[in-house]
């Protein structure tokens, strides 16, 4: 896979690959059973528009499509478009889904812009080179009163995981590799530096979740595989400090105020 494209997030050609390295592991499992319930206040709405950024293969956006939602499923991967299309055929659905294969940017270019009630855009921001730029990108497709479902890789859970591991050269480079790894994504974000160009585009967070806040750190790998209990204790403690801030990923529900409103 070209790097650049693997940098902009664009996994063509290994869309098999991403299924069973991602979705088909207990961090995927893990990750989908979170995701489902913090988007359950979401799912109750009235149906309206949603818009997948990166939507890969279209597991997220194909709970709002049962519940009748209209959505419009992006992603720089035709291979993964192609894929997430029969999928949802396959479903008895994709007749309420438009397949558009482009970037956040690309989203934003379109004339005239498109604002969308809802917007996904999980594990999209570390592959990008600007993270705030992203951020503004999407403040810019969300409609006032609309809700951002943003999931990130959290650069301190990479940093803590890595000392655990004893990669301490590795944390003194600061988490720079000389190699790319492909599905490792390079540009963990700052929780703190995201809430503040949050703040800057006038969105609010609403809640936060830590994604794996202990499935990544067990010693023994084999715990991993005693998935009902590892659920649990994830439900229980990822909402709460401090044990939010170690998840892997950090789900945030955000809002956009409808200051016409005020």
């Amino acid at each position: 896979m070209n790097k650049k494209k693997q940098e902009r997030g664009d996994f063509s050609g290994i869309s098999q690959k991403f299924s069973k390295s991602i979705y088909d592991t207990t961090k995927g499992q893990l990750r989908v059973e979170v995701l489902k319930r913090d988007l359950a206040p979401l799912l109750a709405t009235e149906p309206c528009l949603v818009l997948d950024v990166g939507a890969g293969l279209g597991q997220v956006n194909q709970w709002f499509q049962e519940k009748g939602f209209t959505v419009v499923h992006s992603d720089l991967s035709t291979e993964m478009i192609e894929e997430a299309e029969r999928r949802h055929k396959a479903a008895g659905l994709g007749h309420k889904c438009k397949y558009v294969a482009a970037s956040l940017t690309e989203l934003v270019n379109q004339q005239p812009l498109m604002q969308y009630d809802i917007i996904l855009c999980h594990a999209v921001l570390e592959w990008l080179p600007d993270t705030e730029l992203a951020i503004h990108q999407l403040a810019s497709l969300l409609k006032p009163g609309g809700k951002l479902s943003l999931m990130f890789y959290n650069y301190h859970a990479k940093l803590f995981a890595n000392a655990i591991y004893g990669n301490f050269d590795y944390i003194e480079r600061g988490l720079k590799v000389k190699k790319t790894v492909r599905l490792s994504p390079q540009n963990p974000a700052v929780p703190e530096q995201v809430d503040d160009w949050l703040e800057q585009e006038g969105l609010k967070v609403q809640q936060k979740t830590g994604v794996r806040c202990f499935h990544d750190y067990l010693r023994d790998l084999t715990h991993q595989q005693r998935f009902d209990e590892l659920l649990a204790l994830e439900m229980k403690y990822n909402q709460m400090s401090p044990y939010r801030e170690l998840g892997r990923y950090q789900h945030w529900l955000i809002e956009k105020p409808n200051f016409r409103e005020e």
